[in-house]
C-alpha cells in the first residue's frame, strides 16, 4: 500500500513528519506515533488496520481476524497468528482472497520476448483455473524469477483444480508473510508498500 504524502500515514492518518502544524495555545501536544513499525500497525484504528492487512491478503475474515488480535509483542507472533487466520480459511475466504490477486510482473528491463512468454503462459493457467498465479519469490534472486514463474506456472497447470487450490493456498500463505514482513519491519515500514501478486 503507498502512502500519499498529503493525507500521512495509512495505519494512523497522522500528516507526514515534514508537515508543518500550528501551534494552538493551551493544547495539550499530542504524544508522537510510535517510531517502530509493529507498535503503530499495534495502536492504529480497527479500519485501518484491517486495510493494510488487505493489502496483504485479500481476504476480508482474514484481516477482521488478525486485526482483532493485536495487540502483538512480537513480528513472529504476528506471522504465527496470520498463518493460523490463513489455515483456517474457509473456500469463500481462499476465493476472496486468490480473486484478490494480480497475475506475476518481471523486474523492469525484462526483455518482451519474455513479457510475451509469460503472458502467454499465465493466460494458459487463468483460463484452466479461474484464478492468478500465486507463487513466493521472496527467497529467489531477481534473475531468477523469470524461469522460477514460467517454470512453476508450466508445471502447475497439470494439477487437478483440487490439487491446485490447495498449492495456490500455501504459496498466498507464504506470500502473505512476506508482506506482513515488510509491514511491519523497519526495513520496510509502513511506507512506499506496494502489492505484487509475486513477492519480489
Amino acid at each position: 500500500m503507498s502512502r500519499d504524502p498529503l493525507t500521512g500515514d495509512p495505519l494512523t492518518g497522522a500528516p507526514p513528519a515534514s508537515a508543518p502544524t500550528a501551534a494552538i495555545p493551551g493544547q495539550t501536544r499530542a504524544a508522537a506515533r510510535p517510531a517502530d513499525p509493529l507498535a503503530r500497525f499495534n495502536t492504529a484504528p480497527e479500519a485501518a488496520a484491517e486495510a493494510v492487512l488487505l493489502a496483504c491478503c485479500g481476504s476480508r475474515r482474514w484481516a477482521r481476524r488478525v486485526a482483532a488480535h493485536r495487540p502483538y509483542p512480537t513480528v513472529e507472533a504476528l506471522l504465527a497468528a496470520a498463518d493460523e487466520a490463513a489455515y483456517d480459511m474457509s473456500g469463500a475466504d481462499l476465493d476472496e482472497a486468490l480473486g484478490d490477486e494480480t497475475p506475476p510482473g518481471l523486474p523492469p528491463g525484462t526483455p518482451s520476448s519474455a513479457q510475451t512468454a509469460l503472458r502467454h503462459a499465465h493466460d494458459a493457467y487463468l483460463a484452466r483455473f479461474g484464478h492468478a498465479f500465486v507463487v513466493c519469490l521472496d527467497t529467489d534472486r531477481p534473475e531468477e524469477h523469470l524461469d522460477r514463474v514460467l517454470g512453476g506456472i508450466r508445471s502447475r497447470l497439470d494439477n487437478e483444480p483440487e490439487e491446485e487450490r490447495v498449492a495456490s493456498a500455501e504459496e498466498l500463505r507464504r506470500v502473505t508473510r512476506a508482506r506482513l514482513i515488510h509491514l511491519v519491519t523497519e526495513k520496510g515500514g509502513l511506507t512506499g508498500y506496494s502489492r505484487p501478486s509475486v513477492a519480489v
